[in-house]
């Protein structure tokens, strides 16, 4: 009789492990699914997104060689507005650039608040022009 006793118990004992283990295939689901949800998309940068772009090349290291970067940063605003700001601000249409790179070159005040930005009589048209086309590259 101890064994039949001994031989249920371990049965019983066996049945109630697999039974509660049972759903692994769910175990692995949920952690597929888990993996999935939690692999948000990766956030690109601004400059990561147009670094191969021949206008945000020739753009930036006109504005790199300016004295811009003392006011304006591309995704944050310093003195001046970010870059990302003024390019969802304005289109991106030739009107536009005209009348910003026109800006850049002789200043102004109002657009952005009260610190005016200071003229930069010694840029070309042709330069002025490049920066702002690449400025207004980086819409978020």
């Amino acid at each position: 009789m101890k064994l039949n006793l001994l031989t249920t118990s371990a049965v019983v004992l066996v049945a109630g492990l697999a039974f509660s283990c049972g759903g692994g295939e769910k175990t692995a689901e949920t952690s597929t699914e888990t993996a999935t949800a939690e692999a948000a998309p990766v956030e690109v940068s601004l400059e990561d997104k147009y670094k191969d772009d021949p206008v945000y090349i020739k753009g930036l290291e006109k504005v790199k060689g300016s004295d811009c970067t003392g006011c304006h940063q591309v995704e944050r605003k310093l003195i001046g507005p970010a870059y990302a700001d003024v390019a969802a601000k304005y289109e991106n249409t030739e009107a536009n650039v005209t009348m910003l790179a026109q800006k850049v070159i002789a200043g102004g005040v109002g657009v952005w608040g009260e610190i005016p930005m200071a003229a930069h009589p010694n840029l070309t048209e042709e330069d002025a022009t490049d920066m702002v086309r690449y400025i207004l590259l980086l819409k978020k």
